[in-house]
């Protein structure tokens, strides 16, 4: 078991297609149905692999290019403290200020080592100024607790 890094920030605007974010139906659409429906399944279909948008379940990342990562730890507290570190780098542009506390921060990073130890998959989003989004994940692969089914997008690190 490892974990992968993964982190989007952007307009909140690009945030929210939530069509991007979420991965096309099992079956097509009937046959017979309307073309825009036709349409908008094919064009999931392929944008939801490539789209460098945070999935609405975080698991999801994995199927995304190998490009996305931004590090592989086989230790969750090596994960964690990356997480821990993307959450200082950003925490002054926090639009919330309760969020910007540096135990609040410390809190997060605590919870989230616990929740790698035991497989589980870690995802935090926070707003931004301007209005952007900042969506930070950590996600357990090989096997993936929620979708052991998905493959891991670049191997264990060495």
């Amino acid at each position: 078991m490892h974990h992968h890094g993964y982190l989007w920030t952007g307009p909140k605007q690009r945030f929210d297609q939530e069509a991007l974010r979420r991965p096309p139906h099992p079956e097509p659409p009937p046959t017979g149905s309307k073309p825009e429906l036709v349409q908008r399944y094919r064009e999931v279909v392929a944008e939801f692999p490539v789209v460098d948008l945070p999935p609405l379940e975080t698991a999801y990342w994995l199927i995304k290019p190998r490009t996305l990562v931004r590090g592989t730890w086989d230790e969750p507290k090596e994960a964690a403290a990356w997480l821990g570190e993307q959450l200082a780098e950003f925490a002054p542009r926090f639009v919330a200020e309760a969020q910007r506390d540096a135990m609040h921060v410390a809190r997060l990073v605590g919870s989230a080592a616990e929740r790698l130890v035991g497989g589980g998959d870690v995802s935090h989003g926070f707003y931004l100024e301007r209005p952007s989004y900042l969506s930070l994940s950590v996600v357990t692969c090989s096997p993936n607790r929620a979708l052991p089914e998905l493959p891991c997008p670049v191997g264990q690190s060495n």
